[in-house]
């Protein structure tokens, strides 16, 4: 069940703040980036007490919904389950799997969220004793793409969502290889109140409860072409921004990483201290040696 008062209905639901908060972690190499806002905006608008992700990476979608709980203090509990081995469709090579991208990402989260939050090392199949039926709010399936698998991820977990359950697909608008995220959209969106975002590599929100927050009863029952492009175009300008905040994190890191960096770090540190020094300090000296 989810927690907490309704917030406003109607078009405001479009201008719930959470969106508009900088994401905490990112990475120039996940899509998911472009989705932090509405990962926060999601929290914010369903108050749930427990999300569950299928697929984890780097962490960047978790950390979203992880942040968000913190800043408005919910009672939520938030579960990421992954082997940390990667697939055919994890972006970078395999050797990005390592035991340390598990590591540092375990000891980010525990460093910041750790009250709340968990990291489940596991077979998606074989977590899911671990939830009870009709406890998750927010279920996010990211992991193996092909479309038998992503199907078998979401019959597997559907009994665990609540009457007000949300379950987010990532990538429904890639098309190519043996993606087939988007095959199962297209089947599910007939069967449950839906919204599709196309930025992103695409990310699907389908509301499989049947008492869905306003926020979502809102978001889901948009039928007018103009109102859902709104929505889309107000998600995928707020995307774009979250990608340039971490293009920018990124380039400011490689830069303080280069050996250019760090030899000319003195010469910086003098200017910053002659920026300090007042100018009349600089007047009294030249007039003593003329």
């Amino acid at each position: 069940m989810s927690h907490g008062k309704a917030d406003p209905q109607g078009g405001t639901w479009l201008e719930l703040p959470a969106a508009y908060w900088p994401a905490e972690r990112t990475s120039e190499l996940s899509a998911w980036t472009a989705h932090t806002p509405f990962a926060m905006w999601l929290v914010m608008a369903m108050r749930p007490a427990m999300i569950v992700e299928l697929g984890t990476h780097a962490g960047v979608s978790f950390a979203a919904f992880c942040q968000a709980v913190a800043a408005l203090d919910l009672p939520t509990r938030c579960a990421a389950v992954d082997t940390w081995r990667g697939d055919e469709h994890t972006a970078g090579s395999a050797a990005s799997y390592a035991s340390d991208v598990y590591s540092e990402l375990h000891a980010w989260l525990a460093a910041r969220y750790g009250q709340f939050s968990g990291l489940v090392r596991s077979t998606f199949d074989d977590a899911r004793p671990r939830f009870l039926d009709g406890t998750v709010d927010i279920l996010h399936i990211d992991g193996f793409h092909t479309y038998d698998a992503v199907r078998h991820d979401f019959e597997t977990w559907q009994s665990a969502l609540s009457a007000s359950g949300v379950v987010l697909f990532h990538d429904t608008a890639v098309r190519t290889g043996t993606f087939g995220v988007w095959r199962l959209w297209e089947e599910l969106v007939g069967r449950y109140p839906s919204f599709s975002f196309e930025h992103g590599h695409g990310l699907g929100v389908l509301c499989v409860g049947c008492s869905p927050t306003p926020a979502l009863a809102w978001l889901t029952g948009l039928r007018e072409r103009g109102e859902i492009e709104r929505v889309r175009t107000h998600f995928a300008g707020l995307g774009r921004l979250a990608q340039v905040h971490s293009d920018l994190i990124a380039e400011r890191a490689a830069m303080l990483g280069s050996i250019s960096w760090r030899v000319t770090a003195p010469l910086r540190r003098t200017a910053r201290w002659l920026r300090l020094v007042p100018r009349r300090f600089y007047s009294a000296g030249s007039t003593r040696g003329l």
